[in-house]
């Protein structure tokens, strides 16, 4: 009897040995991850200011997220507030001590299209991956428009990560916004809207976040465990695309976030976002979706 206790007893001590080191590594790892430098050549941007580009750097602050995860004032709100996760966003409005206050040119371009802060070093919750192939004609119109806000009294970001999130990041297996973007690449040339298919993939580049970059679906990377996988876009028997016949029928969803029965999608949509695409963007996506090799959900492309 003794040496059975004994045994349970060294067993306990190795369980709470494993336990405090992932709590540990946990906080230093993943600290030490997000101060790391990432080394870049960042492409300068120039903000644009004219009516045409405030006009249209409102359109994507308003359809690609920027109101979405900011508030449509760009003071910043609780995005997340679930799972343990609670993820308030900043103020970006030019107010004296917001975040962007001072910021340069390259900073927002740092930010936006490489996930990285003015010091280059990552920022974790940012979904750069959807902006990092915009031409340099919108991320100027979407510097130049959240320049053009009115100051608010927003306050900084607020981040509160579970632990066993943080252990997964520091052992790599979530990753952040700098991680998932290929920084080597050059800016993309614009696309003509006449190109229904090319425009139709480069508006689909808000969706690779959720859907990932194959717009297959499978669990959201990061996300709260209570969130539900993304679903898959590609044509096919597995695919949520199969519920939408016509272009008409997917437009309506991104109004409605109601699937063609009635239905209700998963709230964790962004639909505040979605209702703001044009009809044109709709229809281009909805192209481009639809000549996508079949893929199974999760399925990631080939190098």
């Amino acid at each position: 009897m003794y040496k059975l206790f004994k045994i349970f007893l060294w067993l306990a001590c190795i369980v709470v040995a494993i336990s405090a080191a992932g709590v540990i590594y946990a906080v230093v790892g993943s600290r030490q991850k997000l101060d790391r430098v990432v080394d870049l050549n960042v492409q300068p941007v120039t903000a644009a200011t004219s009516s045409a580009a405030l006009e249209r750097g409102k359109y994507l602050f308003d359809s690609r997220g920027c109101a979405e995860c900011h508030g449509p004032d760009g003071a910043g709100k609780v995005m997340l507030d679930s799972g343990g996760f609670f993820v308030k966003t900043p103020d970006i409005t030019p107010a004296a001590g917001s975040v962007v206050a001072n910021f340069t040119d390259l900073d927002w371009v740092k930010v936006i299209r490489h996930g990285v802060k003015p010091d280059n070093r990552p920022l974790l919750v940012m979904p750069s991956e959807d902006f990092a192939r915009y031409t340099d004609d919108d991320i100027a119109a979407i510097i130049g428009y959240a320049r053009s806000l009115p100051p608010a009294t927003g306050t900084p970001a607020e981040f509160r990560i579970p632990l066993l999130v943080r252990l997964l990041y520091a052992l790599g297996f979530v990753r952040d916004a700098a991680e998932k973007v290929d920084h080597t690449l050059p800016p993309p040339q614009p696309v003509a809207a006449t190109d229904v298919l090319a425009h139709g993939a480069y508006v689909a580049n808000a969706c690779i976040g959720c859907h990932n970059p194959s717009l297959s679906g499978g669990p959201i990377e990061g996300g709260p465990p209570d969130w539900p996988p993304a679903a898959n876009l590609t044509p096919g028997e597995d695919s949520a695309i199969s519920r939408y016949p016509t272009e008409a029928a997917f437009a309506a969803m991104f109004k409605s976030g109601k699937r063609p029965d009635g239905s209700v999608v998963s709230n964790v949509m962004p639909f505040a976002m979605l209702k703001e695409f044009s009809s044109e963007d709709v229809a281009a996506v909805y192209a481009y979706i639809k000549t996508l090799p079949p893929m199974k959900p999760g399925e990631k492309k080939g190098p």
